[in-house]
């Protein structure tokens, strides 16, 4: 593995805040709030929906510009990211592997994260690219910034069909984080056990998948963190990856209630 890249939201910044700060916008217990989008999540729906059911007709891009106005916009600081994220991406450095971080954001959102001096060699969020997931023209982006063969860039995230299955059509390797709400709850669903190269309940486990894939795709042993590649569920192997990313491209279509929810 040469690059691995990061989504944001979940991945290595914390929800909590955000939704906290809208239930206060908004005048409602932050349980409440929150109870509506683990709703949304395991309904397979948009978790502004929440929002929508407190504020039916609610435009959430003009909202976002009405709190901005009024000096409750975007906040971020290192209580926001989880614990590991340090340690996992400053040991991934070390080891010599790229690590990018890339995911849905405002330009706000880029500098704030920027400001954290993360150990990464890019952070850049969708809005300054101009583009959000799962457009597949997001995924041409990481890519790109990969610096990688797409066989030997790894893409993190937490969302099935916001990082997971467009990363995997685009060719890239994956590794769905069992974290937040939509990590969690749709963690073991046939088609995320099926279309992820691995399967991790941490960020500290990604070092032990370098070098575990070899440039050609295949699997090698694993490092010392003993993350192992999911299994074709078929053939009771890794499954081939070129493939596999057809059989992606494929069932986009029939993703269901594993849309594009965030």
């Amino acid at each position: 593995m040469e690059t691995i890249v990061l989504d944001i939201g979940e991945t290595l910044v914390r929800d909590d805040r955000h939704w906290a700060s809208w239930a206060d916008w908004l005048g409602v217990p932050p349980h409440t709030l929150g109870a509506l989008v683990g709703a949304a999540v395991a309904q397979g729906r948009e978790a502004t929906d929440a929002l929508r059911i407190l504020r039916p007709g609610m435009d959430v891009e003009e909202a976002c510009r009405a709190r901005a106005a009024a000096g409750r916009g975007e906040h971020l600081d290192e209580s926001d990211l989880y614990q590991d994220v340090r340690p996992a991406l400053g040991e991934l450095r070390a080891a010599g592997v790229r690590v990018v971080v890339a995911g849905d954001g405002t330009v706000r959102a880029g500098e704030l994260l920027r400001a954290l001096d993360l150990p990464a060699d890019l952070v850049v969020t969708s809005d300054e690219w101009g583009v959000r997931k799962p457009d597949p023209e997001f995924f041409a982006r990481v890519a790109e910034a990969s610096g990688a063969a797409p066989e030997a860039t790894l893409y993190v995230g937490d969302h099935p069909a916001d990082d997971l299955f467009p990363a995997a059509a685009a060719g890239l390797r994956t590794a769905h984080l069992r974290r937040g709400p939509y990590g969690h709850w749709w963690a073991d669903h046939p088609d995320v056990v099926e279309t992820a190269d691995f399967r991790i309940d941490a960020l500290t486990e990604l070092a032990g998948l370098v070098g575990s894939v070899g440039a050609a795709g295949s699997a090698d042993p694993v490092g010392s963190g003993g993350v192992s590649p999911d299994p074709d569920p078929d053939s009771g192997s890794v499954a081939d990856p070129a493939s596999a990313s057809a059989s992606v491209e494929a069932k986009v279509v029939r993703r269901g209630a594993l849309r594009s929810v965030r």
